[in-house]
This record gives structure tokens, sequence and C-alpha cells, in this order.
């Protein structure tokens, strides 16, 4: 993906973890807001490592959105382009994503 096109599914994975967060834990949610609403980009090598990262996300009771593109540009309909975990505890995000490198 080009990065503007990374951009953009990292947007949409924002969004869908925010609405879910949103209809089901308003403390964490307010909790993210009020400290700066990090975001932090990191390497995947495959849709077999997001399916496997959002598992252990959601064993861990963490919102975890997948994305996947609509395939009206660089991607295939229905590729996984993206995987959203949080907002949570940043000690059970460093659980699932520790050991990914930065983008």
């Amino acid at each position: 993906m080009t990065k503007g096109k990374i951009a953009a599914q990292c947007g949409h994975a924002t969004l869908a973890c925010y609405k879910s967060i949103k209809q089901g834990n308003l403390e964490i949610l307010r909790a993210w807001e009020y400290s700066g609403q990090a975001k932090v980009a990191l390497k995947a090598d495959s849709e077999e490592m997001l399916d496997e990262l959002q598992a252990i996300a959601l064993s861990l009771n963490l919102t975890a959105q997948s994305i996947r593109d609509a395939g009206r540009t660089q991607i295939a309909a229905g590729s996984k382009t993206v995987l959203g975990i949080g907002p949570g505890p940043i000690e059970l995000i460093n659980e699932v994503t520790g050991r990914l490198k930065l983008l």
C-alpha cells in the first residue's frame, strides 16, 4: 500500500475502535480522550498475523477492529489491511503489540 492508503486505512481503524469502545466502555474512552488520544502505527507481516493479534487482543478484553478494503484502488476487495487495537490500558496493549516494530 502507498503511504496515503495506509493512512486512510488507519483512519478507518481508529474510527471503528472509537465507535466500538463508545458503545462498551465510556470510562476507558474518556481516559484515552483526556490523555492525548495516543495512536501508534506498527508493522504486521500478513493477514494471518493480524488475525493472531486480534485474537490475543480480544482474549484480553481489548477492543480490536479489523479493516477490510473495499477494493476500489490498490488492494483486492475483502483483504484485511489494518487492525486497530484499543483504546485500553497500555500494559495490555503492549502484551499484544510489544514485539512489533514501528511502521
